[in-house]
């Protein structure tokens, strides 16, 4: 099937987002996925430390840290009249990331310290069935300093619950001191013995993936996940349960969208990493990643500023959709439905980048594709999270609109959205793409 046909079957589109999302238990990964994605479709990856020579209608793409991509389109006779037609997202989630030193021993359990990152909700994290993925940096025999992603799979730790004749508060309120009561456990272990060294797991892990010539493991970026698959819900399978649907789903929409575009207008797609710790890093959206792309596809600064200048993102993360049991936590008249179509976010603080311009143009893009539109916004008394749409447009200076899929439980181990949402997104942001 091809991806333009893809856009046309929902539930072909929905299988390849449930194979993306188990393919991507971290940035790492889901990058890896991605690029794969673009390589197959015929887009040219390009190094940031090599010289670029790029030709007319060509389609490339580039990743950095092995974590954030940007794939785009390059017509640079159209750029200054036309601008850039951009989808932003973000390639992280929230989650349990190891420590450098993680090894615990305590009452004949080997356990490893971890760190939250990013807001997760924590009760979730219990009682999962856990595996480890990420990136593992070493020397190989010839003392080279080389990396490589490394998966477990199956599942090796398990955070229990303690029992509720313990704490019989548990329900009414249950404190997590995330250093005491969040160290998973992955074996039993004799007190006397040897203390296990995580390296020489992490060792044996590379070598079952037929990873060659490991000397030492020198550091690693590993983060625990659930192993429970996506799947699709619900008595008429009319929902996507899934871990890191914030904000891989958008992730996914983007990329099918631009491969479905087949365009040779203008057109990019940035996934960023590091949106839920604030952006602030060489790969996410706070970084120069977009705007040094922006130079090297566009070297005339006043030919630059005239194509951002005509340019839009369109940025994409999940929305809280009104939750049945905690309506009263939605604005009555901004509460979006599951399976009920794309997300207008605004706020007239900036922490959502839409403006009434930017606003109607998306809108009138939904109706030229019989897709209608939500709007969110948060109440009044609560406080407004943010995206990499604010943070774009303040580095780039692009008009920019926060838009997003409906979902519940956003930031927990495992998260839910409609199943017919996804597809139409992306026919919303495939059509863009060709304006």
């Amino acid at each position: 099937m091809t991806t333009t046909s893809l856009l046309m079957d929902q539930d072909h589109f929905n299988a390849g987002l449930l194979n993306f999302i188990n393919a991507s238990p971290t940035p790492f990964h889901a990058t890896q996925e991605m690029a794969r994605q673009l390589l197959a479709a015929g887009f040219i990856e390009l190094l940031e430390d090599d010289a670029w020579s790029l030709e007319v209608g060509q389609r490339y793409f580039l990743t950095r840290n092995f974590s954030s991509i940007i794939a785009f389109v390059y017509a640079p006779d159209q750029l200054p009249d036309e601008g850039i037609r951009m989808v932003g997202a973000h390639t992280d989630s929230p989650c349990l990331k190891v420590k450098p030193n993680p090894e615990i021993h305590s009452h004949g359990y080997f356990q490893l310290g971890v760190e939250v990152y990013g807001g997760a909700l924590l009760n979730p994290w219990f009682d999962r069935d856990l595996s480890l993925a990420g990136r593992v940096n070493y020397l190989d025999q010839q003392q080279q300093l080389k990396n490589a992603l490394v998966d477990f799979k199956d599942p090796v730790a398990v955070i229990p619950s303690l029992a509720i004749h313990l704490h019989r508060e548990a329900n009414s309120g249950n404190i997590i001191n995330q250093q005491k009561h969040l160290p998973p456990v992955l074996m039993q272990v004799d007190d006397d013995q040897n203390p296990v060294d995580f390296r020489d797991w992490l060792h044996a892990q590379l070598q079952s993936q037929r990873i060659e010539s490991i000397g030492q493991i020198l550091d690693y970026e590993l983060s625990l996940y659930d192993t429970q698959p996506a799947a699709m819900i619900g008595l008429q399978k009319e929902f996507v349960a899934a871990a890191r649907l914030d904000n891989l789903l958008s992730c996914y929409v983007g990329l099918q969208a631009l491969l479905a575009a087949n365009t040779h207008k203008p057109a990019l797609l940035v996934c960023n990493d590091h949106e839920e710790v604030g952006s602030a890093s060489a790969c996410g959206a706070q970084g120069p990643m977009l705007e040094q792309c922006l130079q090297r596809m566009i070297p005339d600064l006043d030919q630059r500023l005239r194509t951002i200048g005509r340019s839009l993102m369109i940025s994409t993360d999940n929305v809280h959709g009104i939750h049945p049991n905690y309506a009263d936590k939605h604005d009555q008249h901004h509460g979006p439905l599951l399976n009920q179509g794309p997300v207008i976010k605004t706020n007239v603080n900036q922490h959502y980048a839409t403006n009434s311009e930017t606003s109607s143009f998306f809108r009138q893009l939904c109706q030229q594709n019989e897709v209608t539109p939500q709007v969110f916004v948060t109440r009044s008394d609560l406080k407004c999270g943010s995206t990499i749409g604010p943070i774009t447009a303040t580095s780039v200076g692009v008009k920019t609109i926060d838009i997003g899929l409906p979902s519940f439980a956003m930031h927990s181990i495992r998260e839910l959205a409609g199943a017919k949402d996804a597809i139409k997104l992306a026919r919303v942001l495939s059509s863009f793409y060709q304006q």
